[in-house]
């Protein structure tokens, strides 16, 4: 099904919002569309929403299984925007917000489905699961200068940390709260601003009257920003992102600074998620 905008669809949205869980992933660029869709229709979601522009094109397959709306997410429409408006129009309902040549995986995702994810989630009194935005690249710029690379992808194996997330109006730490950084936005954080360097988001939630979604990636609501529940840990998931490297050799002032983004620390990507739990950037909490 298409739409030609954002009011069309949520005019008349059909069964996109009756049940959930709902992908909604905002295309930048025409880069990886395809292969982004195809990975989060495999993951289980009951319907994946892509917002795009009219001229750029799918693969037949995926355009029979996706609800495609037309926007200009670069130019003319904020993703904080549009989320905003699906929330109150669909309370309720868990939801997913990525970016194109952008991948979630959570443990035990090869075998298990984000509606079973979820569900687990939900029974441990959680309405939203904190994210980490995982760099990959390409290792040769030179063979792919756009930095994307499906088959020769890397990441970095170390250079994660947290610090404490400050809360303005008391001056204190806010409780269960903190910003998260590393990857490439850590190693080359001189070409990004300083509001774009932390890697955590709130990527999975759910909706529910009065839910607003910031452009940093958190809530208004200050437990839906937490990594955790206050008496055990839970379940955390990776967003593995192209977006990044992307961005560093399209920007000018970065690209020709970079011969490549390899170093000590880069391992190719497995595109498993047992490797990302060995790494330690994602967390099984109690789910086995």
């Amino acid at each position: 099904m298409r739409y030609a905008g954002t009011n069309e669809f949520l005019n008349d949205p059909g069964d996109a919002l009756v049940k959930g869980p709902v992908a909604l992933i905002f295309v930048e660029d025409d880069v990886e569309v395809d292969t982004t869709l195809r990975h989060h229709l495999q993951l289980g979601f009951k319907k994946v929403l892509v917002f795009m522009r009219p001229e750029f094109s799918l693969a037949p397959d995926i355009e029979e299984l996706v609800v495609r709306i037309d926007a200009d997410i670069a130019l003319k429409e904020s993703r904080e925007n549009i989320v905003n408006r699906i929330i109150a129009k669909a309370p309720g309902l868990w939801m997913y917000v990525c970016y194109n040549a952008e991948y979630l995986f959570f443990p035990f995702c090869e075998t298990r489905t984000v509606g079973e994810l979820l569900a687990f989630h939900t029974e441990e009194r959680r309405d939203a699961m904190l994210c980490y935005a995982i760099d990959v690249y390409a290792g040769d710029l030179g063979a792919y200068p756009s930095a994307v690379s499906i088959e020769e992808a890397y990441l970095d194996r170390s250079g994660y940390y947290a610090l404490g997330r400050n809360d303005p109006k008391t001056n204190h730490p806010k409780e269960r709260q903190l910003d998260f950084f590393g990857g490439l936005r850590w190693r080359y954080e001189e070409h990004v601003p300083p509001e774009r360097r932390k890697i955590d988001r709130v990527a999975l939630f759910k909706s529910k009257p009065g839910l607003q979604l910031r452009e940093d990636h958190t809530f208004n609501d200050e437990e839906y920003n937490t990594y955790a529940c206050p008496w055990h840990n839970n379940l955390t998931a990776a967003v593995v992102s192209f977006r990044t490297a992307k961005a560093l050799k399209r920007n000018p002032g970065s690209s020709f600074e970079i011969e490549t983004f390899r170093w000590h620390n880069s391992v190719p990507f497995e595109w498993h998620s047992r490797q990302l739990l060995d790494l330690g950037l994602m967390e099984p909490g109690q789910w086995f």
